[in-house]
């Protein structure tokens, strides 16, 4: 690293920076690391979602929290922010995807992606405490199986693989992960937080695991540090800017060098850079095939909610989530759950209207639900016990469709912008997934909750979907016309700067990518040498 501050700078500790800090430790790299979010010890997580100061991404108004939320005109959503990224506020759930994945155009043709990735997956799911199958059963895991069967595709019923400690309820034990070298851990209370942030120690986040594990091994994670800039060097190396995240003044801007940088700041994150250093010349053979390709999992989040349950429906009892179905060959269906309290993300739910109409004809099936009974959509909007009177329905499909990202300028500043991609038209509502909501409405009705209906989306009423797993963008390819990251995920044009997060994903997976990604971080750092050896990775 002659000449250089550092030798790796690693953008972001989420699934894939988290990944690229403990491998290249044990590589023997000296390794720093700039996540934008604060650092949350297991009590500095919001008590409930209403907490916006500890729950909400909203720097520049003083909430540095673990949700962000993101617009574009095509999809709504839903990321992480805080020291272990997306994991903070994630829902646990580790699936491995199938073979329509792995088989997908963009990339089949460049390695056997499915036996090739499998030791990884394996790596990744004893890294991160994957349980096979959510071990408890409860009225939502009878209702999820009851709606399958109503569907006619009860065969498909499963309990979720999730990343979670059980062990004995609300009580701590040393490290049983990492024989001694990881955290200590408190057994599952089954509270339903998981997604504003484990309070109890139960949650395997990456501060659990992977960030644990590379600190005790050196390497430094700098908290509330935005990366405003990444500029190539001449001679080789890059110039990574960084600032104090929100700050409106005094921003106190710092920069070092490093010789070699990783692109890890989620799809939002990452995409947004890669466009701005490309536009500014600092990065400028960055492929102009960067937005393209952008995933949303081809996802809608519905629902089904009560005007009231009998205390005996404990909804919000249990992990984020518990079980799944396909109610197609290519469409997956999870319950989803916020614990007793936090009912902030309900305001986004309302009147489920067909999305097969145009805006007039939507607008007008909510009014006309809203006014034939007026009282009954009031008390099923009512925010008061929202989590305990409902299940959200989480719908995620392998189907091939895309946007594309690009920048245009808006009130003097770079901005995001959307536009229909390859394949199909990215969906603007799932009617797969209006049907797995009445189904679940219907069960819980049966389980004794009162005025029970299916629920949408106010995003989906404006034809605007919702995502909990934007995806690609910068992904990989055989060529840097076809995409903007090679096989190793070292960014075409430029060797020394890698893409290792979810923008790199090329396909939609139809089910959480957590695990891909993490898996696929896994490869790419398994082919970096040892510092200070020869790289044995074909050249660009």
């Amino acid at each position: 690293m002659k000449g250089f501050d550092e030798e790796v700078v690693i953008v972001g500790s989420g699934f894939g920076g988290s990944v690229a800090a403990l491998r290249l430790a044990e590589k023997g790299y000296r390794v720093r690391v700039y996540e934008a979010g604060r650092r949350f010890e297991d009590e500095d997580f919001a008590k409930t979602s209403w907490n916006l100061r500890r729950y909400l991404w909203a720097p520049k108004l003083g909430c540095f929290g673990v949700q962000r939320i993101h617009r574009l005109p095509h999809v709504m959503i839903l990321a992480g922010a805080g020291v272990g990224g997306g994991s903070l506020n994630y829902a646990n759930t580790l699936y491995q995807p199938g073979a329509a994945f792995f088989q997908d155009a963009q990339w089949r043709g460049i390695a056997e992606w499915e036996s090739e990735l499998s030791p990884h997956y394996v790596t990744a799911k004893r890294m991160l405490g994957v349980v096979e199958h959510y071990p408890h059963t409860g009225p939502v895991e009878r209702i999820m199986a009851g709606a399958a069967d109503d569907l006619g595709v009860g065969s498909t019923f499963r309990h979720a693989p999730v990343g979670v400690w059980f062990g004995k309820p609300g009580e701590r034990t040393p490290d049983p992960f990492f024989d001694g070298e990881g955290p200590d851990r408190t057994g599952c209370t089954l509270c339903g937080n998981c997604m504003v942030g484990c309070r109890i120690g139960a949650k395997n986040t990456l501060m659990k695991n992977y960030l644990a594990l590379a600190e005790r091994r050196g390497v430094a994670v700098e908290a509330l540090r935005t990366v405003s800039e990444v500029r190539e060097l001449p001679g080789g190396g890059f110039a990574v800017t960084t600032q104090r995240s929100g700050a409106w003044f005094r921003r106190a801007r710092r920069t070092v060098t490093a010789e070699q940088v990783v692109l890890a700041g989620g799809t939002w994150g990452t995409q947004h850079l890669l466009h701005r250093m490309k536009a500014s010349g600092a990065l400028p053979r960055v492929s102009d095939a960067v937005g393209r390709l952008t995933r949303t999992n081809s996802e809608a989040l519905d629902g089904a909610v009560a005007t009231a349950v009998p205390d005996s429906l404990h909804l919000a009892r249990g992990v984020a989530i518990t079980t799944s179905f396909h109610v197609d060959d290519r469409t997956h269906v999870e319950n989803v759950r916020y614990g007793p309290g936090s009912n902030l993300m309900g305001a986004l739910a309302t009147v489920l209207v067909p999305g097969d109409r145009g805006l007039g004809a939507r607008l007008g099936s909510l009014v006309s639900q809203v006014l034939r009974s007026p009282v009954r959509q009031f008390r099923l909007g009512n925010l008061r016990r929202w989590s305990e009177r409902g299940i959200i329905a989480l719908v995620m499909q392998t189907a091939d469709n895309s946007l594309t990202l690009s920048l245009r300028r808006r009130f003097g500043r770079w901005v995001m912008t959307s536009a229909q991609g390859h394949g199909e038209p990215n969906p603007s509502y799932l009617p797969q997934a209006h049907r797995a909501a009445a189904a679940i409405a219907a069960r819980v009705q049966q389980e004794g909750g009162v005025s029970t209906a299916a629920r949408g989306s106010w995003p989906e009423v404006f034809g605007i979907p919702l995502t909990a797993h934007f995806l690609g963008g910068a992904v990989i390819s055989a060529t840097s016309e076809d995409g903007v990251i090679d096989p190793y995920h070292r960014v075409w044009g430029h060797p020394g700067l890698h893409v290792v997060d979810g923008s790199a994903v090329p396909a939609n997976p139809g089910v959480n990518p957590s695990l891909t990604i993490t898996a696929l971080a896994e490869r790419a750092l398994s082919y970096w040498p040892e510092a200070g050896e020869a790289d044995t990775r074909p050249s660009q």
